[in-house]
């Protein structure tokens, strides 16, 4: 028996033109190429231009999904930008977003949930379809990480770049647990929100501010929470972790990718890593990692793809789906 469920049609992806290698990274703080890789993997990460804003990164991502989905901003009547470094305190960004894009119907807004941002927003634009309220949306993670980095902590400034990744979802009739978006497990604590956090705000200091992290309890904390959530979402659905064709995890550092298939007990081989081209992009990084993955041929049609993120707050959490 079919039912309305949400079907992934479209991915797509931006970086900006600026890469700054690991090198260059050396020349502005304390730090080596070989330092950089040896913890973390990364190797380069981008940096959007003066005057290049989120919703500019969010909008190019999202036309390359709707070019690749066949759909145009007639067809959009949701979108939900999942951001940590919004243009402006408001409007919300997916706004803007709407605005570039021509979608002059629908609803829009921002989701902020730091780097499982794209995560939570896909559960909810999933909740919204299979509930029948909308029938094409835009999930964007779109980050200006770059511009909220204190550049004298190289425990943390050389870790993160700027990007945006999109995916189009429809809703349509099908196998409810077999088809499109399966299952999603999303949780939160903030008792440890000073692990992972920017100590700045509206309403707190009326300024930016930079992030700030513990990053070995980071470490620890996100294998854990992850693997939980990942435990979660694959019990509540008919499969099993050896079913899953593709891990696609937010890509952080290398060390905590490795440190949750193992403990997941995934083959390394069905892992997606692009962490060391583009460094952690926060909500970004899970639809950067995947529409690479799909336009380089290694995930198919038909595959089963598990995703998942940590991010400060806590918050964490997983997906499944077929694409």
């Amino acid at each position: 028996m079919t039912q309305l469920i949400s079907r992934m049609i479209g991915t797509g992806s931006y970086l900006p033109a600026r890469k700054m290698t690991n090198d260059e990274m050396s020349e502005i703080v304390e730090t080596s190429d070989a330092w950089i890789t040896e913890r973390t993997g990364i190797k380069t990460r981008y940096i959007a231009a003066e005057g290049e804003l989120t919703s500019d990164i969010a909008a190019k991502a999202a036309q390359h999904a709707m070019d690749r989905a066949g759909v145009i901003a007639d067809d959009i009547d949701l979108i939900i930008v999942a951001t940590t470094t919004p243009d402006k305190t408001f409007p919300a960004t997916a706004t803007s977003v709407q605005a570039k894009l021509g979608v002059d119907r629908g609803a829009a807004f921002d989701i902020q949930a730091v780097c499982s941002g794209f995560v939570f927003a896909l559960s909810t634009a999933d909740n919204f379809l299979k509930a029948g309220q909308f029938t094409t949306a835009l999930v964007i993670g779109a980050e200006t990480f770059t511009r909220i980095l204190d550049w004298t902590d190289r425990g943390t400034c050389v870790l993160f770049g700027d990007g945006g990744g999109a995916v189009v979802l429809r809703a349509e009739q099908g196998e409810a647990g077999q088809e499109g978006l399966i299952g999603h497990h999303i949780r939160s604590d903030g008792r440890k929100s000073d692990m992972l956090h920017v100590d700045g705000g509206v309403s707190s200091t009326g300024t930016v501010g930079h992030v700030r992290m513990n990053g070995p309890q980071v470490f620890k904390h996100a294998v854990s929470n992850i693997t939980s959530a990942v435990r979660h979402v694959v019990a509540a659905s008919s499969y099993e972790v050896e079913d899953i064709d593709w891990f696609v995890p937010h890509q952080a550092n290398q060390r905590i990718l490795d440190g949750v298939a193992k403990k997941l007990k995934i083959d390394e081989t069905k892992v997606v890593s692009t962490v060391s081209q583009h460094g952690n992009t926060s909500a970004a990084s899970i639809p950067l990692a995947l529409d690479t993955a799909i336009r380089d041929g290694r995930i198919n049609s038909g595959q089963l793809v598990l995703i998942e993120a940590m991010g400060g707050g806590f918050t964490w959490g997983a997906s499944l789906f077929r694409v």
